[in-house]
């Protein structure tokens, strides 16, 4: 069905809007006894999509909404259907009765309308983070995330999880809409389609072309592999079968009924910022900087172009941060650095702890990647950071123990701001290490490919107030974004302590000599890749 849906959309793709409305009109024609239709063009494609996870998504006013109702009514027996607030869940139930043209069978009380002895469909909002518990072990054929950038993806992940039916003859999918996001609350959204929405993926994919994903249970990480499978990993000697997943995009065109009306013009009036998102649906919006972001997105990415394989030759080791995992889902992340030259982070799956030994076993997993001596930063603010810092000690290890509630007697570089504890000073100076205008231009080079570290990275604020820079503290962004930014938070410590070539150059002269002198280079430990497939 889908080969024959691709070549009727290749055949409309050059149709004026004139021409497409005079073949929607047709349709609609000829299809006035069913309840609901897609209208021609990407929402037809979205509609016969074979995705388990189809992102429909992209200009304001395309239909987005409608198609998550019109697959409730026409495709699915029990259906979910969410906005974030649980102001805007309110109407859900008004553009529903606009389709069936009855509210006959609505509850509105519980949000539950029983269309026929068939199909239920609830509609709710998800309001708080805690909110997703509500949605825990419910069932759904369909789940659907109206605007899903609203959402954090803990939200996402977690309600996803009961898509299944008891009829094995029922399809079951996630359906997300939304226009791109706008503020760093929503990259995720954008990591999670990265094949299609972000232009630096080293493996690009086409609108409506499947991608196949699943979850590596040696490292807890998600994988692209290649087809559904099953796929084999240590310790699963059954195989996995592997969820497809695309995006198609949507536009105003696409919806006759708006593009008739004066809503192209309403989008034209908003601020640049929200025009470009939701009138042209631009997602490297959600990439350019939001005010007050402490880390220009841009500087990262320019880290990101300086990368190579391998860390210049002879240069040691020099410091290694270790993000603690708090003994829940989060991981441990640990990310090594070589002057400059930022190894890819590790990340170490929470469940690979034993909650009586963490703090040894901590220990064990920063030493085995520990290479030349380099100091250790072990980010004291919660988990099992205490712990882990007595082990190393006792171990002979040079560590440093970073408290960002902390305060700190530095100051900033240029404008000798005072910074409010040590997390405000250790991302400034971050920031300042990555600015592209300083003499030499920035030392920094960062591993690409990894969007979730450029979100981390770009994910806090700042402001000045009396002298003092504050950025904004860790459990803010986490409320924030719904999720914790283990591996930027790795990162940026572990340029706040150690040698640098601007403090420590004779030193590392000295070392880079004693390394050529030996005829060898310092050996980097690199995270585990996946046996099956490409890194997602």
């Amino acid at each position: 069905m889908s080969v024959a849906i691709n070549d009727v959309l290749e055949m409309l793709k050059d149709k004026t809007p004139e021409q497409l409305a005079a073949i929607n009109k047709e349709v609609m024609d000829s299809t006035k006894h069913m309840v609901w239709v897609p209208n021609v063009g990407p929402q037809t494609l979205a509609y016969y999509c074979d995705a388990d996870e189809l992102f429909y998504g992209g200009q304001a006013g395309g239909g987005k909404t409608d198609l998550v109702m019109g697959l409730a009514i026409t495709s699915h027996q029990k259906s979910l259907i969410l906005r974030r607030t649980n102001k805007e869940a309110e109407k859900l139930p008004d553009r529903m009765e606009e389709i069936l043209g009855t509210d006959s069978g609505l509850n509105r009380s519980t949000g539950t309308w029983r269309v026929d002895k068939y199909r239920t469909i609830d509609m709710g909002g998800c309001q708080l983070e805690s909110d997703k518990q509500k949605r825990k072990g419910l069932p759904h054929d369909l789940k659907a995330f109206d605007e899903i950038a609203d959402f954090s993806e803990t939200q996402y992940t977690f309600i996803s999880a009961w898509n299944r039916s008891a009829d094995p003859e029922q399809r079951c999918r996630v359906v997300c809409t939304g226009n791109p996001p706008t503020d760093p609350e929503g990259f995720w959204v954008i990591v999670r389609w990265a094949a299609w929405l972000d232009p630096t993926h080293p493996f690009p994919a086409k609108d409506g072309e499947l991608r196949w994903y699943t979850t590596d249970p040696t490292t807890g990480k998600e994988v692209e592999v290649d087809g559904p499978g099953p796929h084999y990993f240590e310790g699963e000697p059954k195989g996995i079968i592997a969820r497809s997943r695309t995006f198609i995009r949507s536009t105003l065109d696409d919806n006759p009924d708006l593009a008739r009306t004066n809503y192209d013009s309403v989008l034209a009036a908003l601020p640049e910022r929200e025009r470009l998102a939701y009138r042209e649906g631009r997602f490297d919006i959600a990439m350019q900087d939001r005010l007050g972001q402490t880390i220009p997105t841009d500087w990262v990415r320019a880290a990101q172009a300086r990368w190579t394989e391998k860390p210049p030759e002879g240069i040691p080791m020099c410091s290694l941060a270790a993000d603690m995992t708090g003994g829940g889902s989060d991981p441990m992340v640990i990310a090594a650095r070589y002057d400059g030259w930022f190894a890819r982070p590790i990340e170490i799956p929470a469940d690979r702890f034993d909650i009586d030994r963490m703090g040894s076993q901590a220990a064990g997993e920063i030493i085995a990647v520990r290479r030349d001596s380099a100091l250790v930063i072990v980010d004291l603010g919660g988990g099992y950071g205490s712990s882990t810092y007595e082990h190393l000690k006792d171990n002979n290890v040079e560590v440093f123990g970073y408290k960002g509630s902390e305060g700190t007697g530095e100051r900033a570089q240029e404008s000798k701001f005072k910074f409010l504890n040590q997390r405000s000073a250790s991302i400034w100076r971050f920031r300042e290490a990555l600015d592209p205008s300083q003499p030499g231009g920035s030392p920094i080079a960062l591993p690409p490919n990894d969007p979730s570290l450029v979100a981390d990275l770009c994910a806090p604020t700042y402001k000045i107030t009396n002298g003092t820079i504050r950025v904004e503290a860790k459990e803010d962004v986490v409320a924030r974004l719904g999720r914790s930014t283990d591996r930027g938070d790795a990162v940026q410590a572990c340029w706040y302590q150690g040698m640098r070539h601007s403090t420590h150059a004779l030193d590392l002269i000295d070392m880079q000599q004693r390394h050529q002198h030996r005829g060898q280079a310092p050996k980097v430990i690199m995270s585990k890749q996946p046996r099956t497939g490409r890194k997602a």
